[in-house]
């Protein structure tokens, strides 16, 4: 994966990430993956959480990576946390700083800030905006803060062309934006026969057992209780059907949860398997991948998915339709019947007929959501921006130059 060169020095182009914290969220991962198939010989990378490091931290520091952490305890970052940024800066001497999701991507345009020579700021947005009610009132304040700022980063990444458009509707520049989907490891995520019989053997349940699956971390914009409601519904049309849950919340002890599938007659049917660390295998052992977000920007549970050759059911927010396509079925939001209808529709097809849609899934993710192909676009665009940055340095009027750079700094850096 080596590409073309931009940079015309034999040094590695040093990536800086800001991100709220390494736990096993969307982003996270993909930070995670993108670390892993970034050409080394090109980039070194360092990583700074804002906050705790979570369980990507030893993965992320296993491929040879610096990662630091801000530890804000608050809701924003005071003194002792921005004097810790700035001396990370120093070690980390970053020719790119690259923000990952509203928090991170505020605390780069800082980090910009206190660099001692001009260094471009990339933002990485990695939701839609379908609307702000399932967020966090500092997480709202820091999306609309955002907005205002827009036009300060060289690049806004988003990982949906939806995610895009939302956001310019929402007062995000227009003029500094691109469209960069996910990316799937095809060699990890894969169809496994093996995974199928260990899995229900795992559960305890029989090997002609039918699994229909969600993955994704307990929040309301998941809407897990739009799953729950559809699998009830399944339930009464297929005996030998279960249901399997997993992500951070997703466990027994989530009184809510618990409650709502008492509620619904689904307690012997659903396995709530909380964070897990062999989601590759989980998925590749389902019948039907399924998402019934209110919004969404790329889940990679479904690339996984699609990936592994499940069929899969998924709401129709953002990009999902497009990228979904022909490896499954579409459904309205919040519809539960809807979607235990398009559950029905894939388990009533012959078995070379659902295989197929499967393989549909699999080919998408091959032409359109590698991970090689994905790690180039992030390369390609760190080269081009910091290439573009150094020529507007050098070629500024010296007297908007010397505005721009600190006190005792050269010109140069």
């Amino acid at each position: 994966m080596k590409g073309s060169k931009l940079r015309t020095n034999s040094s590695p182009l040093r990536v800086l990430h800001l991100i709220n914290d390494l736990s096993l969220g969307g982003a996270e991962t993909m930070l995670y993956r993108l670390l892993s198939a970034m050409d080394q010989d090109r980039f070194h990378s360092a990583v700074i959480s804002l906050r705790n490091t979570g369980d990507l931290r030893e993965h992320i520091a296993g491929l040879g990576v610096d990662v630091y952490s801000l530890k804000i305890a608050g809701p924003v970052p005071g003194p002792t946390s921005i004097w810790r940024l700035a001396r990370l800066l120093k070690r980390t001497k970053p020719d790119i700083i690259q923000g990952w999701l509203p928090h991170g991507n505020l605390l780069a345009l800082v980090a910009g800030a206190l660099t001692a020579r001009r260094v471009p700021v990339v933002w990485n947005v990695r939701q839609s905006l379908e609307s702000l009610d399932f967020e966090k009132a500092i997480t709202r304040q820091a999306i609309k803060l955002g907005g205002r700022l827009s036009h300060k980063p060289a690049m806004i990444v988003y990982n949906s062309r939806s995610g895009a458009t939302q956001h310019a509707e929402f007062g995000y520049s227009s003029d500094n934006r691109i469209v960069i989907y996910n990316g799937f490891d095809t060699r990890v995520f894969t169809p496994s026969t093996a995974a199928r019989e260990s899995l229900r053997s795992e559960l305890g349940v029989e090997s002609n057992t039918i699994l229909v699956g969600l993955i994704s971390r307990y929040h309301a914009v998941k809407n897990q209780s739009n799953f729950l409601r559809a699998a009830a519904e399944l339930k009464k049309s297929y005996w030998n059907v279960q249901f399997v849950m997993c992500g951070s919340g997703i466990a027994w002890e989530n009184r809510a949860l618990r409650q709502l599938i008492q509620d619904l007659g689904l307690t012997s049917e659903v396995h709530l398997l909380g964070t897990r660390q062999d989601t590759p295998r989980i998925i590749a052992a389902l019948d039907i991948a399924a998402s019934a977000s209110y919004g969404e920007g790329f889940p990679n549970a479904i690339g996984e998915a699609m990936a592994c050759a499940v069929p899969c059911v998924v709401t129709d927010v953002s990009d999902l339709s497009w990228i979904v396509k022909n490896a499954g079925i579409v459904v309205p939001r919040n519809d539960a019947g809807s979607m235990a209808r398009a559950f029905i529709q894939i388990l009533e097809l012959d078995p070379d007929s659902r295989r197929a849609l499967g393989c549909n899934g699999r080919t998408r993710v091959m032409e359109n959501f590698r991970l090689a192909s994905v790690a180039e676009q992030f390369s390609t665009l760190y080269e081009s921006v910091v290439a573009r940055n150094a020529y507007e340095t050098t070629t500024a009027p010296l007297t908007s130059r010397a505005e721009a750079i600190p006190t005792g700094a050269s010109p140069t850096g």
